[in-house]
């Protein structure tokens, strides 16, 4: 199944992420229209986000002056000491769309995971990423995406000769499957008979499932160095900017 925030909280995950996507990309990823979105920014506040612009104010101010250090629970409990009475969840999700955490480091989801006894396929590609033509070779990888309900991930397949996306799947989870219906779309959509797909080492494509999908298709796996983002830049540089 693949997760969605609920209407409203989409609109306020664009926000959130604009440093790092364009708008319309988001918009598009999360089911919500450009128009649509930019009518949500002008509409006239609730009476509710009133309150939550007022009390995210005070929660940026506590954020401050205990110089960052500050997460939810303790600029909550500071909140009950000075009559503030809100609740702890209300705290985190202000915090949250604010961008703002406490000192200890946010366990931020892996999207590589490796197993240890895992058939590895050889590096077919060696960080030459080039190709004469399209459906030469393509590269998957997945990234997460951050929004006010929780992480998104997406999984692509792209095209290295014209660099455009040939798969992609989204959903809340990194399961295997979410890997093979990102190749899925991209083996409906282009001729894939001999193409080389490269992609890390992470469980998924290591996989009895994934390997099995690919040799059915004929498709050659290939796998750069484990841990090294330089043997998939491609797929880094893409979700660097999702254009």
């Amino acid at each position: 199944m693949i997760f969605r925030p609920v209407k409203g909280e989409r609109e306020a995950s664009i926000p959130l992420n604009r440093a790092r996507w364009p708008v319309a990309t988001m918009a598009r990823l999360l089911g919500v229209s450009t128009s649509g979105y930019y009518a949500w920014l002008v509409r006239e506040p609730s009476r509710q986000s009133r309150s939550d612009a007022q009390l995210l104010t005070r929660i940026r101010t506590l954020h401050a002056s205990s110089r960052g250090t500050y997460g939810a629970p303790r600029i909550h409990a500071q909140l009950a000491r000075e009559g503030v009475h809100v609740g702890r969840k209300r705290v985190a999700r202000l915090m949250r769309i604010a961008d703002l955490r406490g000192a200890s480091r946010r366990r931020w989801p892996h999207t590589t995971r490796q197993r240890a006894r895992a058939r590895r396929a050889p590096d077919l590609v060696r960080r030459h990423f080039n190709a004469e033509g399209p459906n030469i070779l393509w590269v998957a990888d997945a990234t997460y995406i951050p929004t006010t309900e929780g992480f998104l991930y997406l999984a692509v397949v792209l095209d290295v000769f014209s660099r455009r996306i040939v798969g992609w799947a989204m959903s809340n989870h990194l399961y295997t499957e979410l890997m093979l219906r990102a190749l899925d779309m991209a083996l409906q959509q282009r001729r894939h008979e001999g193409v080389i797909l490269h992609t890390d080492q992470g469980s998924q494509y290591t996989s009895i499932a994934f390997g099995r999908r690919c040799r059915e298709a004929g498709v050659q796996p290939s796998m750069g160095t484990a841990g090294d983002a330089y043997d998939n830049a491609m797929c880094e540089s893409f979700f660097g900017t999702l254009e």
